[in-house]
């Protein structure tokens, strides 16, 4: 779930004459090394901190992934039982963030009341767990590179979002470059196979439309989320942790609700008794997760909302590869094509954007 950082005025710098008398002896204190070897050192050192940042972010990103294919797409157990369960895997993912983001709240900040109306986290939370259980949903019917793909095609739908609740205009080549990566997922989807694994009769198109239907909807309510939460935070003043807290507590709260109602609790539960290694990778993709909750927070706020586009658009890329390599799913030259038109154009995009 995107979130966009608070951002605080910097100290200013002390004027001339108004610092205080030193005493003698009570001088600044000297760098041992040479002014441009101090500074080169805490250069290099920052360096070396922003390459580690940002490699720990894309690696989060990409575990995070394997593990979603991994729990959706492969059996457990003897009998290779799939794990069909997607909104209790959304129930267990938002009570852990929850659990980190009031933990780090309550630490960090002295005031937890709502800054923003309840109903304004309802409906962000709501919408969240509708698109995160049709993406889970959808890895039933496609490919994990069709599902990541069409991730990077829901700027169009957050550009018609965004025109309609929040009276934003768009330049004409943002619309274009937006139709030109929905050109490529088309191509990407003409040109190979892009049937999920679990699927048993390929020549029925029917999981085709299914799955093409889950990723409409999740691509709408998604892009209607980040437009929610960029209006939260345009009205209201609150840190992100704050945000998180709240929408995951509601998201928690309303997963909950759909798994019960759509009678995955107790089967989820027996699931896990019968292949208990099972837990193992839903508790890894509850924490990274929750991790990628702060990773992404901390990317913003440190980089900048540039440079975090930029990793999401890598880290999507090298998805693609990386499952291809660990689940043995090799893309056509069609496909592979299709992959070329929708980064290079998101970049594209990326480069507009920094100049602009």
């Amino acid at each position: 779930m995107a979130a966009v950082p608070d951002t605080k005025d910097a100290e200013a710098p002390l004027t001339a004459g108004t610092e205080a008398q030193e005493e003698p002896g009570q001088g600044e204190f000297k760098s041992p090394l040479p002014s441009s070897w101090a500074d080169m050192l805490a250069w290099s050192c920052q360096q070396i901190k922003d390459l580690l940042g940002l490699a720990v972010v894309t690696g989060s990103l990409l575990i995070y992934g394997v593990l979603q294919e991994r729990i959706m797409t492969i059996g457990f157990g003897p009998h290779s039982e799939l794990f069909g369960h997607s909104i209790f895997l959304v129930l267990c993912n938002r009570l852990v963030t929850c659990m980190a983001a009031c933990a780090y709240v309550m630490l960090t900040e002295p005031n937890m009341n709502a800054v923003a109306p309840l109903s304004s986290y309802a409906a962000v939370s709501c919408t969240n767990v509708i698109a995160t259980s049709c993406q889970y949903e959808a890895l039933k019917y496609v490919s994990f590179a069709i599902q990541t793909l069409a991730k990077s095609a829901k700027a169009l739908p957050v550009m018609i979002w965004g025109t309609i609740y929040m009276n934003k205009q768009y330049k004409p080549m943002d619309y274009i470059l937006a139709l030109t990566i929905t050109a490529g997922c088309t191509i990407f989807v003409l040109n190979g196979p892009v049937a999920s694994r679990t699927v048993v009769d390929t020549t029925d198109p029917g999981y085709l439309l299914i799955g093409a239907a889950l990723m409409v909807v999740y691509l709408a309510v998604d892009g209607l989320t980040s437009t929610w939460q960029d209006s939260m935070f345009h009205t209201h003043k609150m840190s992100v942790c704050h945000q998180v807290m709240y929408t995951t507590a509601f998201s928690t709260s309303i997963s909950f609700m759909g798994t019960v109602g759509t009678n995955q609790l107790i089967p989820s539960f027996m699931f896990l008794m019968r292949n208990p290694d099972a837990l193992w990778y839903i508790l890894a993709l509850c924490a990274s997760s929750a991790a990628m909750q702060v990773i992404i927070s901390y990317t913003i706020k440190r980089y900048g909302s540039l440079a975090f586009a930029t990793v999401m658009t890598t880290r999507q890329f090298f998805s693609i590869l990386v499952s291809s390599l660990v689940f043995w799913t090799p893309l056509m030259k069609g496909q592979w094509l299709g992959v070329s038109i929708v980064f290079g154009a998101m970049y594209l995009k990326l480069l507009q954007q920094s100049t602009g």
